[in-house]
């Protein structure tokens, strides 16, 4: 009997190493890919939209062969717009799931939050949307605009092409609207714009009653000067505000809206008549006229099976970062964090608007900077584009605590925050 259970027990223990080393293979057998976008509470009206751009393009890698051999595996949570759970959904990606990079976060605090578990997993993160600058992380490749590819051209625009003399600077209360509000603040101010013809305005997460806001706005630029509204107003917040306007008979030639956060994905949940004319400045609009976009349109609307689906700037920005990161684990030969990081920067790849964007030093890219009009049908009018590319600038010129950082990721700086007056790294890139 002492045998029979010795026997036993070696094929059990057989059994679970065949096991074990079968699930080992198994996971080696794909390359895992994770999305980190909130699919429910205030932020899924425009993450949502990112997750299936990602399964889209996971997708139609996989029909061309997948990547180093190997088919590439999506693995979906939802951190259900609860910042912090980002952070624990986020080591969840890496730690349980094992997945080679991650693609996703919309709100800067969302960012924020998962910026200490990339650092410590040492992971990457592609991060799709228009942001607040003042950072430059390792494990992070903002695809997004940073305020000088976004928020400084379009406040430009409406000095040099609307004649705008007095700003409402109308955030949500976070980090991101604060931040770039304070760089826009700085901006004006430099522009000679006077203290008294700058209001400043937030709000929380999904607020719904504008009546007062809007009628402060519309009070404000009852001055005599010319007057716009800067958005930096995130989430579906943003459907009743927009409703206010159009009950307020606020229309574009009297008070025009830029928006920073508003593209064609929440514009679809609309009624956009009262919002013809007004703007919103991104780095793309589905409206553009080139062969790459038309055939992203094409198989977008045969993935979803919907016609009627929408592009918009960060589905191109994950769009951009993907390809970047397909290419530099071909380039490297290898998923592995390290050598992958290396290997991207300098990686250059198609956008949807004409020309290649480029990673850059700094983990931010090159782009075209674009401001569209809203049109009744939803889409936008491209009323101004830049001649050529944008860089991304990590450090804003206009903040003083900023105006002499540079951030360099290759060696031998491999600094996110240098300092070029004292000559030393600030240590983490934020």
């Amino acid at each position: 009997m002492k045998y029979v259970r010795r026997a036993v027990g070696a094929a059990a223990i057989a059994g679970m190493m065949t096991t074990s080393l079968s699930g080992i293979a198994s996971a080696a057998e794909t390359i895992k890919v994770g999305i980190l976008h909130s699919l429910s509470g205030t932020m899924a009206i425009s993450e949502t939209t990112l997750k299936d751009a990602m399964l889209m393009l996971i997708d139609e890698q996989n029909k061309k062969g997948g990547l180093l051999g190997k088919q590439l595996e999506a693995v979906v949570v939802d951190p259900a717009s609860d910042w912090p759970l980002f952070a624990e959904k986020a080591r969840e990606l890496i730690s349980v799931n094992g997945v080679d990079a991650v693609f996703g976060c919309w709100t800067s605090v969302s960012r924020k939050s998962v910026l200490p578990v990339f650092e410590e997993l040492n992971s990457i993160l592609f991060y799709p949307v228009q942001y607040e600058g003042e950072e430059s992380q390792r494990n992070v490749f903002y695809t997004g605009a940073a305020p000088n590819q976004q928020a400084i051209p379009a406040v430009d625009y409406l000095m040099k092409e609307e004649g705008v003399e007095r700003w409402v600077l109308a955030g949500t209360d976070y980090v991101y609207p604060r931040t770039t509000n304070k760089i826009l603040e700085a901006y004006l101010k430099a522009k000679g714009v006077a203290a008294e013809d700058i209001m400043i305005n937030y709000t929380p997460f999904g607020h719904s009653d504008w009546q007062t806001i809007v009628s402060d706005i519309k009070n404000f630029g009852s001055a005599g000067k010319k007057t716009a509204v800067v958005s930096t107003i995130n989430g579906d917040a943003n459907v009743p505000f927009y409703k206010e306007l159009g009950n307020a008979g606020i229309k574009a030639e009297d008070i025009p809206v830029v928006a920073f956060s508003v593209g064609e994905e929440e514009l679809a949940g609309l009624d956009t008549t009262p919002l013809v004319g007004h703007l919103a400045a991104w780095n793309y609009f589905q409206s553009a006229d080139t062969d790459a976009n038309a055939a992203f349109i094409d198989a977008w609307h045969a993935y979803t099976k919907d016609d009627k689906r929408v592009t918009n700037d960060p589905m191109e920005a994950h769009y951009i970062g993907f390809n970047m990161w397909v290419k530099a684990v071909e380039a490297a030969g290898t998923t592995d964090p390290d050598a992958v990081i290396d290997s991207l920067v300098g990686v250059s790849v198609p956008n949807l608007t004409g020309g290649y964007s480029a990673m850059m030093p700094n983990h931010h890219i090159t782009k075209p900077v674009l401001i569209g009009e809203i049109q009744e049908d939803g889409q936008f009018e491209t009323v101004f584009e830049t001649s050529g590319l944008v860089p991304g600038d990590a450090w804003s010129d206009y903040l003083p605590d900023s105006a002499d950082l540079i951030s360099d990721w290759r060696a031998p700086m491999s600094c996110g925050n240098f300092n070029v007056k004292s000559g030393k790294c600030g240590g983490k890139g934020s």
